[in-house]
């Protein structure tokens, strides 16, 4: 057994992931679930040291005994993965995150067709918010593939690792992947605005000081696009004000009110008929009702907004369970289960 063959089998399998941890058996997750193999030999800690260092460049080989893990991505025959290489109990272990060829429209996500136009601002911030393995990158790539393919544009990606390759279309894409192309995630940052960008794509908002940076990039006329480990749109407006000192704050909150064009919370879930998942999204958009509320630092009254103002093209995530439970996408229970208002969730499955 190679690595190469884990990778094939991740490929054939049309596996989310390829967990390899020390002592056990490789695991698949395919569509959400895990699955371990006991048909392959255990991946005891001498075979892991062999099969990863076989795939690591000498500088990768460095920086994993440097800083005890590495990002990093990965390409086999045409196919990317996004990879992390871990220690657990002083040996190593890896996860591999494939990444389709293709990349697929919002339609074919299945994702509301209103999002097809969220590439079409001319300027500020679009968020595309969610938990690790939510299928935020892909929706990202599918927004961003269409400006490419649409307008004459230059977009520039600062990712950590690349995950999509974007093919040759009207726009010109500079993709750089941290430690390959750049030393560190904010000097790519304050650069970029030096690089004549018309949209730039930053694979997370991670602390203070890239989430200041963002915000200036999106005032200075410049449409971007990123992510927020966070699962409803109130809370991604707490947690970017939340990374700022309080002396900060209040001039944040004007900054984001003025720049704010959309923001999506994104989550995957089972299918009733068990053929893969779907996807369930809350829809923000930065009306002056919702920048004022922004402005004065009011979050919380964002649900009403949400519920209210469906024809301007919102969606509060509870009526959008309902919905999918009521086209027969997901069971009652998969919506109790994801649902992050309980009350409200069962109010829409009542109507």
């Amino acid at each position: 057994m190679d690595m190469h063959q884990l990778l094939q089998v991740t490929i054939e399998r049309n596996a989310s992931d390829l967990h390899m941890v020390a002592n056990t058996f490789p695991a698949f997750r395919i569509d959400g679930a895990l699955y371990q193999m006991a048909t392959f030999p255990l991946l005891t800690p001498e075979l892991m040291q062999t099969l990863i260092l076989s795939i690591l460049t000498n500088e990768q080989k460095e920086n994993l005994i440097a800083n005890k893990e590495i990002d990093f991505g990965y390409e086999m025959n045409g196919s990317r993965f996004r990879a992390n290489v871990y220690h657990t109990r002083n040996a190593l272990s890896a996860s591999f995150r494939f990444i389709p060829k293709e990349i697929h429209t919002i339609d074919q996500l299945m994702l509301p067709s209103s999002m097809n136009d969220l590439g079409g601002f001319n300027n500020g911030l679009v968020l595309v918010t969610g938990p690790t393995g939510e299928g935020k990158s892909t929706t990202l790539a599918s927004i961003i593939n269409k400006i490419n393919q649409t307008t004459a544009s230059h977009i520039i990606t600062i990712e950590d690792p690349i995950e999509y390759v974007y093919p040759h279309a009207k726009s010109i894409i500079s993709q750089r992947e941290l430690h390959e192309d750049t030393h560190s995630w904010n000097i790519a940052l304050r650069s970029v605005l030096r690089e004549d960008p018309d949209v730039v794509l930053v694979g997370e908002i991670r602390d203070y000081e890239s989430a200041s940076l963002v915000l200036t990039i999106a005032e200075t006329g410049h449409l971007v696009f990123s992510t927020l480990h966070t699962t409803s749109t109130p809370e991604t407006i707490n947690r970017i004000i939340d990374m700022f000192p309080s002396h900060q704050q209040n001039q944040v909150k004007s900054q984001l009110a003025g720049v704010m064009r959309a923001i999506v919370a994104q989550r995957l879930l089972p299918r009733a008929d068990m053929r893969g998942r779907v996807p369930a999204v809350e829809l923000l958009y930065n009306t002056p009702a919702v920048s004022s509320i922004i402005r004065e630092g009011k979050p919380f009254l964002l649900d009403n907004v949400l519920q209210t103002s469906e024809g301007e093209g919102f969606i509060y995530f509870e009526r959008y369970l309902a919905q999918l439970h009521s086209q027969g996408y997901i069971s009652r229970e998969t919506a109790k289960t994801y649902s992050i208002r309980p009350k409200d969730l069962e109010k829409y499955l009542k109507t």
